[in-house]
C-alpha cells in the first residue's frame, strides 16, 4: 500500500526519510532520546503531507531586489490536537512546520481489556468551528481513541478534521471511518493488523512508554 492514496481521505506517505526515522523508531533497541528525536522528524514530514489543502490569502511581498512577488499566506486558524500523552511526542515537529498553530490537549487513557478509552482531561482552544484541525495520535490501533476524539469535536465539521499518525492498522481506519467517513486520515504506514491485545502488529510498541521512559 505504500506511497498510494488507499482513498480519498486516507494517504500513506512514501518519503524515504520517513521510512529511514519509522525504521529507527520501530528498533526494539532504540533509547527514549532518539525515539523522540526521530518522531519529531517523521512529524515534521507528516505535517508537511497533511496541510496540502490549507487555503492560501494571496499577497505580494517586495524582495531585497526591489521587485515585488506574488505568493500567499496560511490564512486560516489551525489547531493542533494531541491525545495525550503519546500524541505530545508528534507537536514539535508539527510545530516547526506550522509555528502559528494553536493547540489544545485531550487525555483518554484505554483499559486494557475492554480497549475502551475514557477521556480524563480536555483543553481546547476557542471557536474549533473556525479552525483547521489536526488530531494527533502517534498509533491508530483500534480507532477507540480517535473516535472519542471525534465524538468531543462534534460541534466541527468532520471536513476540518485530519488525523495524523505514525502507525495505522486497517481495523482503526475502519472503525474511524464507519462513524466519521468524511475525515482525513494521513499516516506513514499501514501495518498488518492487531494481535489479540488490541496492539498493531509489528508495531513498533507502546509509544508513550517508549518516548517517556515508562512501564
Amino acid at each position: 500500500m505504500s506511497g498510494e492514496n488507499l482513498s480519498k481521505v486516507v494517504i500513506e506517505i512514501d518519503h524515504p526519510v520517513a521510512v529511514n526515522e519509522l525504521t529507527r523508531m520501530r528498533e526494539e533497541t532504540c533509547s527514549p532520546r532518539l525515539f523522540r528525536e526521530a518522531m519529531r522528524r517523521l512529524s515534521q514530514l507528516l505535517a508537511v503531507y497533511s496541510s496540502t489543502n490549507l487555503p492560501l490569502s494571496a499577497t505580494s511581498v517586495m524582495t531585497p531586489t526591489g521587485l515585488p512577488a506574488s505568493g500567499g499566506l496560511l490564512q486560516e486558524r489551525i489547531v493542533l490536537i494531541p491525545i495525550l500523552r503519546a500524541g505530545l511526542g508528534m507537536v514539535d515537529g508539527f510545530l516547526d512546520v506550522l509555528p502559528t498553530a494553536e493547540v489544545g490537549f485531550l487525555g483518554l487513557a484505554r483499559d486494557e481489556e475492554s480497549l475502551l478509552p475514557t477521556e480524563y482531561y480536555r483543553k481546547f482552544p476557542p471557536q474549533l468551528d473556525e479552525a483547521s484541525i489536526f488530531l494527533l495520535d502517534p498509533m491508530l490501533a483500534t480507532g477507540g481513541s480517535l473516535g472519542a476524539a471525534l465524538h468531543s469535536l462534534n460541534n466541527v465539521d468532520s471536513s476540518q478534521i485530519t488525523i495524523v499518525s505514525i502507525i495505522s492498522a486497517p481495523e482503526g481506519i475502519a472503525s474511524v471511518h464507519s462513524s466519521f467517513p468524511n475525515v482525513k486520515i494521513v499516516t506513514a504506514k499501514v501495518d498488518e493488523a492487531l494481535n489479540e491485545e488490541g496492539f498493531i502488529i509489528p508495531g513498533l510498541g507502546d509509544a508513550g512508554d517508549r518516548l517517556w521512559n515508562t512501564e
